[in-house]
């Protein structure tokens, strides 16, 4: 997916994330989203944070920090998550159009709306029909690397077959499913295993737990 695309589709999941959380109701903001120990909200300041803070920004939080990424990131969430749940979705708001963001490729910036939207929609009962060309391209990224998320890893001697795409990668054992489903289990998400079939699942499951 090229660099305009990319920044479009991240524009297209923000815009979509916000619109599905507007109507929720204040005690569900404290739901816990499938990003263990944290709130949907949290996860939610967590994705503010990269179409918020700038790669210098960036940078200086690492040194303050220590080099302790974990708490950089925790800091930085902090720092998006306001004074209320409306706050909080205002600010994520904002970030819809912004081009400013972390050091990371579009397409993990891409990924991290997807995924960590799930982490939000499920727990909530939300669903979104993800445009094809953006699962399709997030399946092919995740399934070669591991500079962000460990996903390449988990299904290497894996064949993935997405039955709703047409899209088959790697060799091996066989695990089937809705892109979706590949996408979240291979970054980690093993509920999603049980939406997949094949003889690879299981090997799949124990990489994702």
């Amino acid at each position: 997916m090229e660099r305009n695309a990319a920044w479009l589709s991240i524009d297209a999941e923000r815009r979509a994330l916000a619109r599905d959380l507007a109507p929720l109701g204040e005690t569900s903001w404290s739901t816990p989203s499938l990003c263990a120990g944290m709130t949907v909200r949290e996860v939610l300041a967590h994705l503010t944070v990269s179409g918020a803070v700038s790669g210098p920004r960036w940078f200086a939080g690492v040194v303050r920090a220590r080099f302790d990424f974990d708490k950089q990131v925790d800091d930085r969430l902090r720092e998006q998550l306001g004074a209320s749940p409306a706050e909080t979705l205002s600010r994520f708001r904002s970030t819809i159009g912004s081009r400013i963001s972390p050091p990371l490729p579009r397409m993990a910036l891409l990924g991290e709306m997807v995924v960590h939207g799930e982490d939000i929609r499920r727990p909530l009962g939300l669903v979104r029909e993800y445009p094809e060309a953006t699962l399709t391209a997030l399946l092919r990224y995740y399934a070669s690397t591991d500079q962000v998320v460990v996903a390449k890893k988990r299904v290497r001697g894996l064949r993935l077959e997405a039955v709703d795409t047409a899209t088959t990668i790697g060799k091996g054992d066989v695990v089937r499913g809705s892109t979706l489903a590949l996408i979240m289990a291979m970054t980690g998400r093993s509920a999603y295993c049980a939406e997949l079939t094949g003889p690879g699942v299981a090997d799949l499951l124990t990489r994702s737990s």
